[in-house]
């Protein structure tokens, strides 16, 4: 499928400006007839929005053209209709507001001191949960079968395969995510993609490619295991291992068993590589390996 469908409500300010777009119908190929998208949110006196009726289909191999457009490939990320890096994506920064997120709502920049004031003065509170162009995931979706220990920690646009476990210091990033059953307690980045059975340990982090030009879209293979406060900047074949602390960027040189070296770069995507640090020379080192690191554990996993 090239095209998608979204019906649902944007969220427009005062100025006319639009901030979000929620879309509880949705699929793949053309708009049915059936639907209206439901019962449309209440305006928000005291943050000057209101709803607007959002209803389209979309070529998902052109750019996106506005906030609505942006928002409904996000949608299809999130409800795991498409896979990460399967949509056009490009210029979504240039389309996105950058809104302060509320447990009412998402509020317009411009008004929010003057929101809190009048909140105040009428004994009421909102509490503001970020300031982004990206909204949290949970918010707008949340996916059957996995579990999120803290939801400001994963942005509307990844993707959660079922049996995903994203612990309370794991990160996911939008157009990233998982397709299989996986530990994810460190960082997942823009564009990466992390296979079935692979456990990304705590703190260890997966270099996208939004920061520094960065090209190298990178891929972690299955039945992985990214050590804690370990990572990579290269794509991991099935059956890695990169040991705790160790960081393998592209330029990282390392050393096989008989003294030859290589940069990371070229073993990008093979599978079966041990990668750890020489606790005595600091020699970034490299092997073939066998067999299973020790695996998930099933009882973490089974429903999410």
């Amino acid at each position: 499928m090239t095209s998608a469908w979204g019906r649902g409500w944007t969220t427009v300010s005062d100025e006319g400006t639009a901030l979000d777009t929620w879309y509880p119908e949705l699929g793949l190929g053309d708009l049915p007839t059936a639907g209206d998208g439901g019962p449309p949110p209440a305006p928000d006196p005291l943050f000057g929005t209101s709803a607007r009726l959002a209803e389209l289909v979309i070529d998902l191999d052109a750019a996106p053209a506005d906030v609505a457009d942006a928002y409904l490939r996000l949608h299809l990320l999130s409800h795991r209709l498409v896979r990460p890096r399967t949509v056009n994506l490009d210029g979504i920064f240039g389309l996105l507001p950058i809104v302060a997120w509320t447990d009412r709502g998402p509020c317009p920049l411009t008004v929010v001191e003057a929101a809190r004031q009048r909140a105040r003065h009428e004994g009421a509170h909102f509490q503001v949960l970020g300031v982004d162009r990206f909204p949290r995931m949970v918010d707008y979706v949340v996916p059957a079968d996995v579990r999120i220990g803290d939801a400001d920690r994963v942005r509307l646009g990844a993707h959660l395969a079922p049996g995903t476990v994203v612990m309370h210091e794991g990160f996911v990033n939008f157009n990233a995510g998982t397709l299989g059953t996986s530990m994810v307690e460190g960082r997942i980045s823009q564009g990466v993609v992390v296979g079935d059975g692979t456990d990304i340990g705590g703190g260890a982090s997966i270099m996208g490619t939004l920061s520094g030009g960065g090209v190298e879209v990178v891929t972690i293979g299955r039945q992985c295991l990214i050590g804690a406060n370990g990572g990579v900047g290269i794509s991991l074949g099935d059956g890695c291992v990169v040991e705790a602390g160790c960081y393998v960027t592209a330029g990282t040189k390392v050393t096989w068993p008989d003294g030859t070296v290589q940069r990371a770069r070229e073993l990008s995507g093979r599978p079966g590589l041990l990668f750890w640090r020489n606790s005595t020379s600091g020699t970034v080192e490299v092997r073939e390996r066998a067999g299973t690191w020790g695996a998930l554990n099933p009882d973490l996993h089974t429903g999410a």
